[in-house]
């Protein structure tokens, strides 16, 4: 028999996490990050924007036509309309006979300068890729199985390779062009050519995909967060902690 003194004294119980007022700030708080945050972000990136055309365009306008002459303030945004209307101006002379003729003698001059020749034929057809609306360049999501086996990466499906390229390429199968981003900086990444056996196309869109990269699997497609179910995610978080602590909280011992 052990005595009332030899029964060790109970340990102090792990505090209990605050579930009352400050839990309720807490999860006002999450809430309030979840609502504001994208909104901020995607405004201080639009006004940046913005304020960048206008610091590129600005000089160029002459000081009589500018709205600060006759305005005590600067109007923001005004050096991108004038960039819209310029640059729609130019495509419409460019569509003309004239505009054709002045673009391609302007071509045939870059075209004889070797260092600036590649630079403008490489981006010309990227731009005519992307804005022509005739191209299929990045519209497709697939799977390829890298850097090795077992693991599955992200790319955007391009164009097939010319002919040259074809020929060149081992095998009888057909190629195709992929891109494969890089996270949480897609705008980085790896081309190369791969059988199209080997990729596994993804019902996913190219925004949806880009989303995931630079989120690094934290967003999957079609789960948005939900700023209406933050306060209650932060509750259910909180109610695990409270029950992870009173699991791991030792039980007294008792007197025989």
């Amino acid at each position: 028999m052990t005595t009332r003194d030899d029964v060790p004294a109970p340990l102090d119980p792990a505090p209990e996490p605050h579930t009352g007022l400050m839990g309720r700030f807490r999860n006002y708080f999450l809430t309030g990050l979840v609502v504001t945050g994208p909104i901020a972000i995607t405004l201080y990136l639009v006004w940046w924007f913005v304020t960048w055309v206008d610091g590129v365009v600005r000089p160029f306008v002459p000081l009589a036509y500018r709205p600060e002459t006759y305005l005590p303030y600067v109007v923001p945004g005004w050096g991108l309309v004038v960039a819209f209307f310029t640059l729609t101006l130019v495509g419409f002379l460019a569509a003309n006979l004239i505009g054709r003729t002045l673009v391609d003698v302007g071509e045939t001059f870059l075209g004889r300068i070797p260092a600036v020749r590649a630079i403008y034929r490489g981006l010309k057809q990227v731009f005519e890729t992307l804005f022509s609306g005739k191209g299929s360049s990045f519209r497709k999501v697939g799977l390829v199985e890298f850097p090795s086996p077992g693991m599955w990466s992200i790319v955007l499906i391009s164009q097939s390779p010319n002919e040259d390229v074809s020929r060149s390429l081992p095998g009888q199968e057909e190629h195709v062009s992929v891109f494969l981003p890089c996270s949480p900086n897609p705008t980085t990444g790896f081309f190369f050519y791969v059988p199209k056996s080997k990729i596994i196309e993804v019902d996913m869109s190219t925004e949806d995909a880009a989303t995931l990269i630079m989120s690094a699997g934290v967003v999957q497609p079609g789960s948005a967060p939900d700023p209406k179910k933050a306060a209650a995610l932060a509750g259910m978080a909180n109610a695990a902690r409270i029950a992870s602590a009173s699991t791991l909280q030792p039980e007294p011992a008792k007197a025989e």
